[in-house]
């Protein structure tokens, strides 16, 4: 008798997988959404770092609901626009994504307020974002996916650019070819400069005992972020 039940009952159990075999249970058609970027892009200094941007339009279901997309964030702190093109950017073949943020350019900018020259940095950066936004298009595209690229722009450092006004020119420049960038690659563009101007409240650079060499947003920065790239994304 076990026998039999046993039997029947891996029958049953046959018949159910064939049933569903055409409709398998699983995140294949997921909306797929990559970020890529730097220490911003990360989330550092958001506590927990959960609460940064990116996790941010995640969770909020900015580009599909929560359960109908896949997320990753492969942003790493320090990163620079060449260190995405060579390390992160491979990474769209096998995610293969339909929405990908980019946030970086802050530690490019960072070699010309160490003497490098600021033509050659500004020139590297262009080259680098035309090749990230465009590369991320052309690959997308070869697989039949027209993936939405969004990049934020850069914020002002105001602790820096009061004492220091040719910082804020830089950052400004910076932001003109990340602009022609984007336009140049059929990509959005997060105005992150215009939601941070003159809110001060937004870095921890302002919180009582700082480290003054902390650039990064705390969670309220964070949230503007995020509502900057949701804009872009309408």
């Amino acid at each position: 008798m076990r026998k039999i039940i046993g039997s029947t009952v891996l029958a049953l159990m046959l018949a159910a997988v064939g049933a569903h075999a055409g409709q398998p249970a699983g995140l294949g058609d997921n909306l797929r959404y990559l970020s890529l970027g730097d220490s911003f892009a990360a989330g550092k200094g958001a506590i927990p770092v959960t609460q940064g941007y990116a996790y941010l339009l995640y969770r909020e279901g900015t580009f599909a609901s929560l359960t109908d997309t896949t997320f990753a964030n492969a942003a790493v702190g320090g990163t620079t626009s060449s260190d995405i093109l060579a390390y992160q950017v491979p990474q769209v073949i096998r995610f293969k994504p339909h929405v990908v943020t980019v946030f970086v350019g802050l530690n490019d900018l960072g070699k010309i307020f160490g003497g490098a020259d600021p033509n050659t940095v500004l020139q590297q950066l262009g080259s680098n974002m035309t090749h990230i936004m465009c590369g991320i298009k052309d690959t997308m595209q070869s697989q039949g996916i027209d993936p939405l690229v969004i990049v934020g722009n850069l914020p002002d450092m105001p602790w820096l650019s009061e004492v220091r006004p040719e910082v804020r020119v830089v950052i400004m420049l910076a932001n003109q070819i990340i602009a022609a960038a984007a336009s140049d690659c059929g990509a959005r563009v997060a105005d992150v400069f215009t939601a941070f101007e003159g809110r001060k409240e937004l870095f921890l650079q302002y919180r009582p005992g700082a480290d003054p060499n902390e650039p990064h947003p705390n969670n309220a920065g964070y949230r503007v972020m995020a509502k900057a790239f949701m804009d872009a994304a309408r």
